[in-house]
């Protein structure tokens, strides 16, 4: 069975970083399609990246927002720099073997970890 923990919130200052993973379990993350999304307090959950090969960001955290993989470990990580308060999100990860444009249509979905940015 394929699991998704996600890992690596917390509460941070406007101008902080934190570093978010996704640990894949039952499958190898390479061959799945991954997105991280994320929900704002009273705002829908929405797509922020994915990735299939390249990355496709959101222009709200493009240049700030960067993925990368470890493929032997089967985590898929989320730098996020210059946080700002508007980051302010419960984020999740989610995977599939093909992209969804809604957070509940992929077959593996994470439970989410939440950041927190003060300003």
């Amino acid at each position: 069975q394929v699991q998704l923990v996600e890992s690596g919130g917390g509460s941070v200052q406007s101008g902080g970083s934190l570093r978010l993973s996704c640990a894949v379990s039952g499958a190898t993350q390479s061959k799945l399609y991954i997105a991280w999304f994320r929900q704002a307090p009273g705002k829908e959950r929405v797509a922020i990246m994915d990735v299939d090969g390249s990355a496709t960001y959101a222009d709200s955290v493009k240049g700030r927002f960067t993925l990368s993989q470890d493929n032997t470990k089967n985590i898929v990580y989320l730098q996020m720099n210059s946080l700002k308060p508007e980051d302010t999100a419960m984020y999740y990860c989610a995977a599939d073997r093909t992209s969804w444009s809604l957070f509940g249509m992929y077959r593996y979905r994470g439970q989410g970890t939440q950041v927190t940015v003060s300003s």
